[in-house]
């Protein structure tokens, strides 16, 4: 299955799994995408994630987290930099999601990470997604 875009595909794939109320979605894996779980994982809106050893393609389980009253932490992921229109930007226009209370994640020269630690690190780069 060839995807042109396959952060999108990965957003949508954990946005149809929270729709469903599964527990777990499964894509392949590749390290932008294990970066991306990695995030969201230190930031607590994923509960976990996995990269099993299949052969030929690694696969990403993600573990969707919900709150005590079945609501998903994930509210929305949105892509910002597509393929067709990449979205870059300095360290003093990094995005703000909802005045502070969601994050964007981007990638930079030192790798991926949240708006928050690019600004600290003084760092800009292509504003990947955002989420809340």
């Amino acid at each position: 299955m060839n995807i042109s875009d396959p952060i999108a595909d990965m957003l949508t794939r954990i946005r149809n799994g929270i729709m469903a109320r599964h527990t777990q979605v499964e894509m392949p894996s590749s390290k932008l995408k294990v970066g991306i779980a990695a995030i969201l994982k230190e930031e607590g809106y994923i509960k976990d994630f996995e990269v099993t050893k299949d052969v030929p393609q690694p696969v990403l389980r993600v573990s969707l987290k919900y709150t005590s009253e079945r609501q998903s932490v994930v509210t929305s992921l949105r892509r910002i930099s597509k393929p067709g229109l990449r979205r870059y930007t300095k360290r003093d226009t990094i995005p703000m999601v909802l005045g502070g209370m969601g994050l964007v994640i981007l990638s930079t020269p030192k790798g991926l990470m949240t708006g928050k630690e690019a600004y600290k690190r003084n760092l800009g780069g292509e504003v990947l997604c955002e989420v809340w």
